[in-house]
Parts: structure tokens; C-alpha cells; sequence
């Protein structure tokens, strides 16, 4: 129904099945930054599909081959997803993955 009343815009960003875990608005800037399996996507709210910027940040591939052994699903358990998108300061957000079970952290400049 959104879509036929052009109420939206679907992100198109999304076909790869990335399921998308976290969000962070930045309406001062008008952004949105998105945490999904293996990415990280900033979007400009105006238009979600102009100018989109993603960051593929797997998780290391001994860590995902560990995981595998373990038992897990290499598909749906053994990636990097995107859990935490932390504004840190006016040009940075703290972000954390899961890393296929070893946790990952850093800090990505928005620029």
C-alpha cells in the first residue's frame, strides 16, 4: 500500500539478504547508518538510495572457519553482525560486530 500511494522508497541496498541488526539516526546530518551481516550501510535520509556508503567488515575467515567447527551455521551464525552504532563524537560512531563469536570493535570516521 506505501509503495502505490508513493508514501516511501524502498532502500534497494538490501538484496543480499544482510539482515540488518542496528540502526543509529543522525538527523543533524540527515543520515542514517545501518548494522547488517558484514556491513555497515550510511544513507542519506533524504533519498536512501543517493550516494549510499557500505563498509564490508567480515568477520576474519580463521575465526569463521572456528565457528564451523564448533557446530554453528555458517550462514546465519559464523559472520561478523553488526550490533552496536554508538555516536562517539561529531566525527566518529563506535561500532561492534559479533565477529563469529570473537567480538569486534573499532571506530569509523563519517567524513
Amino acid at each position: 500500500d506505501l509503495l502505490l500511494s508513493n508514501s516511501c522508497i524502498p532502500f534497494l541496498g538490501s538484496t543480499e539478504g544482510l539482515d540488518f541488526r542496528t540502526l543509529l539516526l543522525d538527523e543533524e546530518r540527515g543520515r542514517l547508518l545501518i548494522g547488517a551481516k558484514d556491513h555497515i550501510f550510511l544513507l542519506n535520509l533524504v533519498d536512501l538510495n543517493k550516494n549510499v556508503k557500505k563498509i564490508y567488515w567480515p568477520a576474519a575467515k580463521e575465526k569463521v572457519e572456528l565457528c564451523k567447527l564448533a557446530g554453528k551455521d555458517a550462514y546465519t551464525e559464523c559472520a561478523n553482525f553488526i550490533r552496536v552504532l554508538q555516536p562517539y563524537n561529531r566525527t566518529h560512531v563506535y561500532v561492534c560486530g559479533t565477529g563469529a563469536f570473537h567480538p569486534l570493535c573499532g571506530y569509523i570516521e563519517l567524513g
